[in-house]
């Protein structure tokens, strides 16, 4: 597990985002990240409505936000997105996005 600095730049859905990660030595770079363990409702189709739900509690939670990413196995996955947990570091207890959603029943749990 690797752990970074990251801004959040956008909001695809509930559990996808995009983000601006700092690796260190002035270095940063553009990442596509599916929150792991988690699933939720699709922006498309029969889903739609729920997924919009969703996706504006992720936005209202992490957009244009500092946050810490931790990525599992530092490799994507099978859609080319890093698999990571999102946590919020100005909260105390410092809490994990991907539980928060699973707590407020906006997502489901998914292995």
């Amino acid at each position: 597990m690797y752990e970074y600095k990251a801004k959040i730049i956008s909001v695809y859905d509930g559990d996808t985002v995009t983000a601006i990660a700092e690796l260190g030595f002035h270095a940063s770079m553009k990442i596509k990240i599916r929150l792991i363990g988690i699933d939720t409702p699709e922006i498309r189709g029969e889903e739609r409505e729920q997924g919009l739900i969703s996706k504006d509690r992720m936005v209202e939670l992490i957009l244009d936000k500092e946050v810490i990413v931790k990525t599992y196995k530092d490799k994507k996955g099978k859609y080319g997105r890093w698999l990571g947990e999102i946590y919020l570091p100005e909260s105390f207890p410092i809490k994990s996005v991907n539980q928060i959603m699973l707590d407020e029943g906006l997502a489901k749990r998914y292995m």
